[in-house]
């Protein structure tokens, strides 16, 4: 990377785009992650290139997200273009982004266990984009997830580049806390992750618990592991007054009168609904008051993976007190969580918990169980809950106990919101940037 312009970033986010709709089969924060850090990145000058695997003949080669002049007026086509091919950028000038979707094995949306078969062609289209441009046009490769990386360590080394790589979730860690019948992940994928661990010049850990399980769980250097907390819009997740709160509970149809407790993510074991769903049954076996569960989120790993929550809820005789609304876009996300008393995140494994950021930059409190990186985001008893294990009878005690006082949930509130100022997609775009110079500087050394 040199320093007279700002780098070129090949982003590689392989089997998921960050285009696809978070919260139904592979799609979630890390779809959020890699397409508001490029933006962020894009803000400080660079170009970003972002390189996904193509799920449909229908897609276009290429997707522009634009970016701005000076002025803050959108660039056109023929502007974008001159600011991707310029070697320096204006001053003010905010790049487009772009993502390109690669044809690598059939048009649809495989198994994550089967893309491995297809990774020597997602290769081979992110290498034939630098053919067609002047050698030496990228800067950096920076890869999301190991598939990502598989990827990336043969596009760094043909372009003689360095490597950032982001894990995101890592097998070791995700199989030391699987839930009742999960199926663990393969060895394939543990063996990838090591070779992605050992070949990149920096990589990115969302918080110091995932920088340690790097280190102490796949032996990285230490001397290449950097703790970049991921951002969160702040200017979209903001608190509002109690009168829009409660219009925004009207407007989705959910009751005034009684607790409503948010579930936002991906229908699947890892992330425990049903740990939730069986708090209600404690609830109402018990006989306090039984709030509202809704799950906003579609089904991951198992097509049929809504059908058995609800099934269960109905054995558990709580039925009528869980909806399943499908997964909601980001404008249609912030009202969410502001009908919301709670937002609820039972997950077995994390690795930072975007959501939890999220609603708390709202002023909602979260309850979380204390498990990776929500043991970062949630200041136990100041911001929310941080609930150890996941026995459905004292994930109904702590929820009954915050639902129950509103002067607690409103402190919470208070509280959520100044700790998730601390989140920023711009400050994560400066320490990249640095860990970038870094990379390039162990490159070289190596």
């Amino acid at each position: 990377m040199t320093s007279e312009h700002a780098p070129r970033v090949a982003m590689l986010s392989v089997h998921t785009s960050p285009l696809d709709q978070p919260g139904t089969g592979d799609a979630g924060g890390m779809n959020v992650y890699v397409l508001e850090l490029s933006k962020a990145l894009a803000a400080r000058g660079a170009r970003v290139e972002i390189f996904t695997r193509a799920t449909s003949s229908d897609l276009p080669e290429t997707v522009v997200v634009p970016g701005t002049d000076a002025h803050g007026r959108t660039l056109t086509r023929d502007e974008s273009r001159a600011v991707l091919l310029a070697d320096d950028v204006d001053a003010g000038i905010v790049p487009p982004v772009l993502v390109h979707h690669v044809p690598a094995g059939p048009f649809e949306r495989l198994d994550k266990n089967d893309l491995p078969g297809v990774l020597c062609g997602m290769a081979a289209g992110v290498l034939r984009s630098e053919a067609a441009r002047r050698p030496g046009w990228y800067d950096v490769v920076h890869s999301h997830y190991w598939l990502s990386g598989q990827v990336g360590q043969i596009a760094a080394d043909r372009w003689e580049v360095p490597l950032v790589h982001t894990s995101h979730t890592l097998a070791r860690v995700k199989n030391a806390s699987l839930a009742p019948g999960d199926e663990p992940e393969p060895g394939g994928r543990v063996l990838g992750e090591e070779e992605v661990v050992a070949a990149a010049d920096a990589l990115v850990a969302s918080t110091p618990v995932e920088a340690r399980e790097l280190v102490d769980l796949y032996g990285a250097d230490p001397s290449r592991v950097h703790v970049v907390e991921p951002g969160v819009d702040l200017d979209r997740f903001a608190p509002v007054p109690d009168a829009d709160r409660r219009a925004a509970r009207e407007a989705l149809g959910l009751p005034a009168d009684r607790g409503v407790v948010l579930f936002a993510g991906r229908v699947q074991a890892l992330k425990a609904p049903d740990v939730l769903v069986r708090a209600l049954g404690v609830l109402r076996a018990t006989g306090r008051p039984v709030p509202l569960l809704v799950v906003l989120g579609g089904p991951s790993g198992r097509s049929t993976a809504v059908r058995e929550l609800q099934a269960l809820a109905a054995v558990t005789g709580v039925a009528d007190d869980v909806v399943v609304r499908p997964p909601a876009d980001r404008d249609s996300l912030v009202r969410w969580y502001h009908a919301a008393d709670v937002v609820a995140m039972p997950s077995r494994s994390e690795s930072f918990g975007l959501v939890a950021a999220e609603a708390q930059a709202s002023g909602v409190p979260v309850v979380a169980a204390a498990v990776g990186g929500l043991r970062t985001i949630v200041d136990d008893g100041v911001s929310g809950r941080l609930v150890r294990g996941h026995d459905p009878a004292v994930w109904a005690d702590v929820l009954a106990d915050v639902l129950a006082d509103e002067a607690v949930r409103s402190a919470y509130g208070e509280a959520a919101r100044r700790s998730a100022e601390r989140f920023g997609w711009s400050a994560a775009a400066d320490q990249v940037l640095k860990v970038y110079g870094v990379a390039a500087e162990a490159r070289r050394s190596r």
